[in-house]
């Protein structure tokens, strides 16, 4: 009788094995991947569904009653042609500085500061909140107002004796005005994820802090800043992210006026699009965003593994 070796023997059948590990899987998270169901199809319909259709219409001549005809990179070519692009790419950038000089430090230093009371830090939250909650409408309505040649900023200039300002006239502050306006409404939502940060800070290192003596601004310096650093990096991205697409405050506000001083980019894809029903031109202008915001996105990605490492 001849002796069995294990050579005679292939390799153990491990396909049973994976297909009940695969089946129990599929138990396991068959509920929860059911009711993600909707938010993919949502966020497929919603999102990449309209990137995708404006990569394509790009190359198209946009016509909803002849019929759509291909132009290739004619669409383009208009764009890089157009002198009023470059007009609304400089103001979207002088108005990306203006938030990040104005307005981008103001939650930081509101949630530092509340940090450091000792006393009514709740109530001090909710009214650095309270402007966020307000809507666009009255948020808009009430700034004209305080904008106006007769409104109360105005009259307390003039009671200081100084000439009033046309603040929705003048070129050089109408977007200046934007910004300040922005700043007020939309400062309480990024303080309290500051906020939220700071006070996450281990207590133990502020009070051995004051044990060596190391006053306020010393704490700050030191341990505060250095703490927030990489949300400060992010919430930096973000917002350079979100002022490339602002347009709804020049919309409603001025319109891109005075004399295109607050055209953005944005607001000149909305133009092209709904206003002289260009949507080649539009989407073309659209995709050129994406691929720069896609590019930004990216780099602070690869910055931030660097840092990790």
């Amino acid at each position: 009788m001849e002796q069995s070796t294990p050579a005679m023997y292939g390799p153990p059948d491990t396909a049973p094995k994976q297909k009940s590990r695969l089946a129990r899987g599929t138990r396991k998270y068959f509920w929860g991947l059911l009711f993600l169901l909707p938010a993919i199809a949502i966020f497929i319909l919603f999102l990449w569904v309209p990137i995708v259709k404006g990569f394509v219409y790009s190359f198209y001549h946009i016509d909803f009653v002849k019929g759509d005809n291909f132009v290739g990179f004619d669409n383009y070519k208009s764009v890089f042609g157009d002198s009023d692009v470059l007009i609304a790419v400089k103001n979207t950038l002088y108005y990306m500085l203006l938030c990040l000089v104005i307005g981008f430090w103001v939650p930081i230093l509101f949630a530092i500061a509340i940090s450091e009371l000792r006393r009514f830090q709740g109530f001090v939250r909710v009214a650095a909140y309270l402007p966020n909650v307000l809507p666009f409408v009255v948020l808009y309505g009430l700034w004209r107002w305080f904008y106006d040649s007769v409104g109360p900023i105005n009259g307390l200039i003039t009671k200081m004796g100084l000439d009033p300002i046309a603040f929705m006239t003048n070129k050089s502050w109408s977007m200046i005005s934007i910004v300040f306006m922005e700043t007020w409404q939309s400062f309480g939502s990024a303080m309290l994820i500051y906020l939220a940060a700071v006070l996450s800070i281990p207590r133990d290192w502020y009070e051995a802090a004051e044990i060596d003596g190391a006053g306020v601004w010393n704490r700050i310096r030191y341990i505060t800043l250095p703490s927030i650093s990489k949300l400060v990096g992010l919430l930096l991205i973000l917002q350079i992210i979100a002022t490339t697409q602002g347009y709804q405050s020049q919309l409603a506000m001025l319109d891109g006026g005075p004399n295109k001083a607050t055209l953005t980019y944005s607001l000149y894809i909305v133009k092209n699009a709904f206003t002289r029903l260009d949507y080649g031109v539009a989407s073309a202008l659209g995709v050129l965003m994406f691929l720069v915001l896609g590019g930004i996105g990216v780099l602070q990605y690869r910055l931030q593994r660097k840092g990790e490492n």
